[in-house]
């Protein structure tokens, strides 16, 4: 997780005061929209790459998933932390497998 808390502290300053030619700048400059397609589109890639059993372009992929998603984090206003905490209780949580397989039903 500290890599990841590195990440969101670099991504929260350029959303501060970006420099000049930042990509990060311009996901915020450009706004939600643009930041949620950029979503999509890596979550997109993330699949196509583990269908095609590529460990390590799928391992690039979940990273571009995952700075973007903290970019939608900080445009929210969203900490880390309450990421962090809802895993945790997630992480806790047991007996809901009834409940996962009529979600997944109705998907």
């Amino acid at each position: 997780m500290e890599a990841l808390r590195e990440l969101y502290e670099v991504i929260k300053s350029r959303k501060e005061n970006a420099p000049e030619g930042s990509y990060t700048g311009y996901l915020f400059a450009q706004g939600l929209d643009k930041i949620l397609k950029k979503c999509g589109e890596e979550c997109s890639e993330v699949l196509i790459a583990a269908k095609n059993q590529r460990q390590e372009d799928t391992v690039g992929e979940i990273s571009d998933l995952l700075y973007h998603l903290t970019v939608l984090m900080v445009n929210e206003g969203i900490p880390l932390e309450a990421v962090e905490q809802e895993l945790a209780r997630r992480a806790r949580k047991q007996g809901n497998l009834k409940q996962f397989h009529q979600v997944d039903k109705d998907t």
